[in-house]
């Protein structure tokens, strides 16, 4: 099959699914790419804790911050399902700051992240990404922006209506009526611009050695693993990821490695046209799409 066909039928797939979504592929070896609308951008949710615990990180190398140093963290009082970990306290706790990055990135701790946004405030974590010349994520706010949604105005019963909400109330400019979905207020960036972040975590770069191997443990111990990690991880590939969810929106990107030493950059990132909290058909198909990317790219 052509390049051309592969995509304009896995174009489709994702069309009759009820997905529109922004993938690429990545040999981060040889460079050569195979994505679909790689340059969209997507509000990235809790996809932004990756370069968040870059920058902290590089924060504790540098003496700035004591990776050691105990924080105390205040409950959310969140009771609405999904977010995990310190966002459901019901008290306050006292966690070291590597423990909070730990938390944040691997299981994608919203009220760790906030702690960290605390001391790396969102503005800050971008200008260490230029730094580094990883440039198009923009982050713009911390993670408890985003359990301010009609998603928590709603009873359980009519959650499906902010759904319809977050699917309606687009604009063609990428704007939209709930903040945390405009593009132009919301942490976000395009495919291509997570792909090349990964891309600084997995090769030489600018970002330090042993800052990127750091995070690329964080990623490769994430323990939500429902996304594509079925469609990449095997006993002969490694598969090192963060997730973002929020409302519609569906993401994950990763880096799969694999025994006969190739690795590959992947990022998927999706809005769905369904108004359902609960898709598992949604996420089966952007991972088997994502997979028929890397397959085709890998026999190419």
């Amino acid at each position: 099959m052509t390049t051309e066909t592969l995509v304009r039928e896995l174009r489709a797939e994702l069309a009759d699914g009820g997905l529109h979504g922004s993938f690429l592929v990545r040999d981060l070896v040889s460079g050569q790419e195979l994505g679909i609308e790689p340059d969209r951008v997507f509000p990235i949710a809790s996809v932004v804790k990756v370069p968040l615990a870059a920058v902290t990180l590089e924060r504790i190398r540098r003496g700035e911050l004591d990776g050691a140093a105990p924080l105390e963290v205040e409950p959310s009082g969140i009771t609405t399902p999904g977010p995990i970990g310190l966002t459901r306290f019901r008290h306050p706790a006292r966690v070291a700051v590597d423990d909070l990055v730990y938390l944040s990135t691997s299981l994608s701790d919203g009220a760790a992240a906030d702690a960290l946004f605390g001391l790396t405030p969102p503005a800050a974590v971008g200008r260490m990404l230029d730094e580094w010349g990883v440039h198009g994520i923009a982050v713009r706010h911390p993670m408890s922006d985003l359990v301010d949604t009609p998603a928590e105005r709603f009873g359980s019963g009519d959650v499906d209506l902010a759904h319809s909400l977050a699917i309606g109330a687009g604009t063609e400019g990428q704007g939209h009526r709930i903040a945390q979905l405009d593009v132009t207020r919301a942490n976000s960036a395009s495919a291509r611009a997570l792909l090349d972040l990964l891309q600084a975590l997995w090769t030489p770069s600018k970002i330090d050695p042993s800052v990127a191997a750091d995070v690329r443990d964080l990623m490769g111990h994430n323990v939500l693993r429902h996304r594509l990690t079925p469609d990449f991880a095997s006993d002969a590939a490694k598969w090192s990821s963060k997730t973002g969810t929020l409302l519609n929106l569906r993401h994950e990107a990763g880096v799969v490695e694999h025994a006969d030493g190739r690795t590959f950059g992947v990022v998927a990132l999706t809005e769905s046209r369904v108004p359902a909290v609960l898709q598992p058909e949604a996420e089966v198909l952007m991972s088997r799409v994502a997979r028929e990317l890397r397959d085709h790219l890998r026999a190419a």
